[in-house]
């Protein structure tokens, strides 16, 4: 079997999906006793406390090694340990770790089409992103990664994301205006359009950003991270739904050299591995944010929707923003392209038996 058809059976087409692949590589792969005994170091942008985020590393490192009988160990490290949540791109290109846990959303200033690799705003959602990485844009983001000697592998979903926490009511675009958020990627470009400030903070220092007064809104994931983070601790107003991020998925990215050098055997275990934790990030988010909201509503706070005028104006200036880049730049303009027809697509077969379905089944359990 050749490594990209490994690859790509491995990856989940929809969340939830227990991936197999794992116990494939073991079955077709030379025996992995008679294999050398490897040792690397992994630096992902999230803080410990985040146990499914920096948990979804251990997980990963746990599969690896057992896939290979404990003859290739990765040990992971949180944000800040080794290098801070958003230099993990750095860290694996220069060689200073062999692979890293983050979202490609962080780097777009090193290349905006990596926007694609997490999510855009308006985007796919979890299920779409999966099988957009099947149907051809796992090779488009490679491409555009392997500019920095780095092959990337998805890594897991948050899921729709909430839109964030904010201390004024937004009640409409105006209300934005002179607003100081964190809020990464294409979203934060949007944001920046609509008069607010951007701020790019990685996750452990978020609070202490918004205890002190530094920002005056903050976007995370969700319900059970955003808990954790204790931003009800400081702010009330809980608002939905993140349209910057509908589906974010998380990469894990390999040094290529360091990739090269690991026998056959053990690159099959890291892209069964990396599919497995796709499917256990995802289950994990959708089994545990629910509980969450559920104590965050009790505690206080109160759940609000982002104006319907204020998503059109997002979704307008969102369209402009990925239109003028593609304009700009053939390499983006390769990424978006692929992406937007794919979405076109998928959004009509979501649009005919998802959306009715689900329509008529998750409307009575819509906040008011």
């Amino acid at each position: 079997m050749k490594r990209r058809d490994f690859v790509m059976r491995a990856l989940p087409a929809a969340a939830g999906v227990v991936a197999v692949a794992g116990c494939r590589a073991q079955e077709t792969g030379p025996a992995v006793s008679t294999q050398p005994r490897v040792m690397w170091r992994m630096a992902s942008s999230f803080p410990r406390s985040l146990d499914i985020l920096y948990g979804a590393v251990e997980f990963f490192a746990a599969r690896v090694a057992a896939l290979t009988e404990d003859r290739f160990t990765i040990r992971p490290y949180p944000a800040g340990e080794i290098v801070p949540g958003n230099q993990v791109l750095d860290a694996v290109q220069q060689g200073t770790v062999q692979c890293g846990q983050t979202a490609s959303y962080y780097y777009t200033g090193k290349h905006e089409a990596l926007a694609f690799d997490t999510c855009v705003p308006f985007g796919l959602t979890t299920r779409q992103q999966f099988a957009w990485m099947q149907a051809g844009g796992l090779e488009l983001i490679r491409e555009v990664l392997a500019t920095f000697n780095i092959l990337s592998f998805p890594a897991g979903s948050t899921g729709t994301q909430m839109g964030g926490w904010f201390r004024r009511d937004i009640r409409s675009v105006a209300d934005l205006n002179g607003l100081k958020m964190r809020i990464p990627g294409l979203g934060g470009e949007v944001m920046s359009r609509m008069a607010v400030t951007v701020q790019l903070i990685a996750g452990s220092d978020v609070f202490m950003a918004l205890e002190r007064g530094a920002i005056d809104a903050v976007e995370w994931v969700g319900p059970y991270d955003d808990e954790k983070l204790g931003f009800h601790k400081i702010i009330q107003n809980y608002y939905f739904p993140g349209w910057w991020e509908p589906g974010a998925m998380l990469s894990h990215y390999v040094n290529r050299p360091a990739w090269d050098k690991l026998p056959s055997a053990y690159q099959e275990a890291v892209a069964a591995a990396s599919a497995e934790t796709s499917a256990w990030m995802t289950a994990k988010y959708d089994t545990l944010n629910p509980e969450a909201l559920d104590r965050l509503v009790a505690a206080g706070v109160q759940l609000k929707r982002f104006p319907v005028d204020l998503m059109a104006a997002a979704e307008k200036i969102s369209t402009e923003l990925m239109e003028e880049k593609a304009a700009k730049n053939p390499s983006y303009a390769k990424v978006y392209n692929h992406w937007k027809t794919f979405r076109a697509a998928s959004n009509r077969w979501f649009g005919t038996a998802e959306l009715a379905y689900q329509d008529y089944v998750l409307r009575p359990f819509a906040p008011k």
